[in-house]
């Protein structure tokens, strides 16, 4: 279980996040919220970019406010940013294989996972492909294969579905609920495609100026008045 308990950001006089709290549980999590609700500061938090000025994160156990941004990606915490991080000049392959290149893993074994992970997101018969020949739903398919190797505990998307078709996001949204079966890995994800939140997300945390104002079974958070008032532009009543 992922636990976030209290978290404040201030930048200066502007409170980006207001004691944010919430337990995530299930395979598969949403955060949503207007733009500038805070859902990119609370994963900056998460990922170690932004340090908070109150609360805790924590992860069967282990306090990852405690650990470096870099001792949390070797702990098992993988991000994968609005923008793909695919270099354009190495092949899908090589991209994912750098992922775990630090690892003690006999070699090996590396070049199987990262075979395995490739055949699970569709990218296998690409692996020779080198990144700048990639569409964006292969640089896409890519980024979240090299989020798959190396034993990940939790797994963050920043707006996965950007500029996808309606085909490529619903095919999106069936990998990313495979990803705990393959991993164990825990995964939230932040879109504004309330139809992906609704097709892969058991729960769901809803953000507005900061703050929460709705966390729970993803239908009937969708279906609250408030999330409806703040996200979806209707009137609440």
């Amino acid at each position: 279980m992922l636990e976030i308990s209290s978290i404040t950001v201030r930048f200066g006089g502007v409170v980006a996040l207001n004691d944010v709290s919430a337990r995530f549980d299930k395979p598969v999590n949403g955060i949503i919220g207007p733009n500038g609700a805070g859902k990119t500061t609370l994963m900056n938090v998460l990922s170690g970019f932004v340090q908070p000025s109150g609360g805790s994160v924590s992860r069967d156990g282990q306090d990852l406010l405690r650990l470096a941004p870099h001792r949390r990606a070797h702990w098992g915490l993988r991000r994968s940013f609005q923008k793909e991080e695919i270099a354009d000049d190495l092949t899908v392959f090589e991209n994912v294989l750098v992922q775990i290149d630090n690892s003690r893993t006999p070699m090996a074994e590396k070049r199987a996972e990262v075979e395995r992970m490739l055949d699970l997101v569709g990218m296998a018969g690409r692996a020779g492909k080198i990144g700048a020949d990639l569409s964006g739903f292969e640089r896409r398919l890519t980024d979240v294969a090299k989020c798959m190797v190396g034993k990940p505990r939790v797994v963050m998307f920043d707006e996965p579905a950007g500029g996808m078709s309606v085909d490529e996001s619903r095919e999106l949204g069936a990998l990313i609920r495979r990803i705990h079966a393959a991993t164990g890995a825990q995964t939230l994800v932040i879109d504004h495609d309330v139809e992906l939140i609704r097709e892969v997300c058991e729960d769901t945390l809803v953000l507005d100026f900061g703050r929460r104002i709705a966390f729970g079974p993803t239908a009937d958070v969708l279906a609250d008045p408030k999330v409806k008032a703040a996200y979806l532009g209707t009137e609440e009543v």
